[in-house]
């Protein structure tokens, strides 16, 4: 029996051994290549994974379900999730596989998909599902190659974003993620005088989780950057393809924030008028600033997949997310890439000849939470966003393309359900901080009433 509870919005994640099985990932692999055989794919796929000590025998069964499915396998061994998307582009392959947890911690992992260059998400996830589930698979003799692939990644990053301007002082934390195998040569080459932190790589992440939307997380970075003067600090995430800044000062800039950086400099290069995407958890100031520069902003959906589906359609030059996935199609592939997003990072600094927190000092400072997180089933969850969306409704003026986030006028607040984990995720915005309490209070008071506890401060 496979775990349909692993099969998400965006991937396939569970907890290895339980819901993760090798014998659920074998099979995985074998309704893939059915999947690509009803889309009239012919199969070559390359698999890559991130450093977690369960991945080895998990990307053993994957090949295995794949290659006994008549597929040939290019196997690149460990690395960052992003690098997989790159050898879409560089590999003679037609789909592509990464074993990654992500964000979460150790005891999960999981499968990222990509059929030709786009992620494999929705229908398409739950699809796999139900060929996974069954007892017919195309059958063959597949063979294996080995592939050495992070110098032509590096190279080409190195290419597409150039030599540093002027040199810069740099912390990078790389939470001991698959970030470590790159970033120092990758800092290095564009001219970035670069101080590592936690960059051996160790998938039990034994310093500290490698999720650069948690301020905790931060600490160590923001020390570093305060004691060693630095211009400012990068944190990757796990299989880094999220990116976290935090600014001279060791104030963290979020990731709705960060992405008025890269607005404002692709939109002064390319020209006015473009779409900018981001989700709906970000803050006003970043679709104030966006229409500032000359931009369309584009608030949409929560999720990598669906961010790149989106960009796709209203050919969007970049879109970001709060969380620090950031894509780009100006300049580069379309997809997420925090090592690639750094280096365009350091290029827009060091030509502004300005630290980051002056280049923002013109974006109005609201009053925000971080994305907190309140643990609810996933068999429940969905169900209290859509009792959250007929109550607000009926209340204030709301924006559901994502869950909803209520409009109150002077500040809004947002609850949706996390398509990877079983939670709820919240935030709140307010031009002071006695409105914000009053927001939040309104939702825990609500929430309450669901059986979920949120603390009303």
């Amino acid at each position: 029996m496979i775990d349909k509870g692993i099969f998400r919005q965006y991937d396939i994640r569970g907890v290895v051994g339980t819901e993760l099985t090798e014998e659920a990932v074998r099979a995985t692999g074998r309704a893939f290549v059915a999947l690509l055989a009803e889309q009239g794919i012919a199969p070559r796929v390359v698999v890559g994974r991130d450093n977690r000590p369960s991945g080895s025998a998990l990307r053993d069964a994957l090949v295995s379900g794949l290659r006994e499915s008549g597929v040939d396998v290019i196997d690149i061994g460990i690395v960052p999730t992003p690098t997989m998307y790159w050898c879409l582009h560089h590999l003679d392959v037609t789909a592509g596989i990464q074993v990654t947890g992500s964000h979460n911690p150790p005891e999960f992992n999981g499968l990222k998909l990509c059929v030709g260059t786009s992620s494999l998400h929705g229908e398409g996830i739950q699809r796999l599902y139900a060929l996974a589930s069954g007892d017919s698979f195309p059958s063959g003799e597949g063979s294996l190659t080995e592939s050495s692939v992070l110098d032509g990644y590096v190279d080409d990053l190195v290419a597409r974003t150039g030599t540093l301007s002027r040199p810069l002082k740099v912390v990078a934390d790389c939470g001991n993620g698959v970030a470590s195998l790159v970033a120092a040569r990758l800092l290095k080459r564009i001219g970035a005088k670069a101080t590592m932190l936690f960059a051996e790589s160790d998938g039990t992440f034994p310093n500290h989780h490698p999720d650069p939307t948690v301020v905790e997380n931060l600490q160590d970075l923001i020390k570093a950057v305060k004691a060693g003067g630095a211009d400012l600090g990068i944190a990757f995430d796990g299989d880094a393809d999220r990116i976290g800044l935090v600014d001279a000062r060791g104030t963290v800039v979020w990731g709705d924030y960060l992405l008025v950086l890269y607005a404002r400099d692709v939109l002064a290069r390319v020209g006015r008028g473009q779409s900018i995407i981001f989700d709906v958890k970000c803050s006003q100031a970043l679709p104030d600033a966006i229409e500032r520069a000359g931009g369309v902003p584009v608030m949409w959906k929560t999720g990598h997949s669906l961010i790149k589906e989106k960009m796709k359609e209203l050919n969007a030059p970049i879109a970001g997310e709060m969380s620090g996935h950031m894509f780009f199609t100006e300049g580069f592939y379309g997809h997420d890439d925090a090592l690639y997003a750094a280096a365009r990072l350091l290029r827009i600094v060091a030509d502004a000849d300005q630290p980051v927190h002056e280049i923002l000092a013109d974006i109005p400072r609201f009053v925000s939470t971080p994305e907190l997180r309140v643990d609810c089933a996933d068999d429940k969850k969905f169900a209290v966003v859509a009792a959250a969306k007929a109550w607000f409704r009926a209340r204030h003026e709301i924006i559901d393309v994502d869950g909803v986030r209520v409009l109150y006028g002077d500040g809004w607040g947002l609850i949706r359900a996390s398509n990877t984990q079983p939670i709820l995720v919240l935030r709140f915005e307010a031009r002071t901080s006695e409105r914000v309490a009053e927001i939040r209070s309104e939702f825990a008071v609500w929430l309450a009433t669901q059986g979920i506890a949120l603390s009303a401060t």
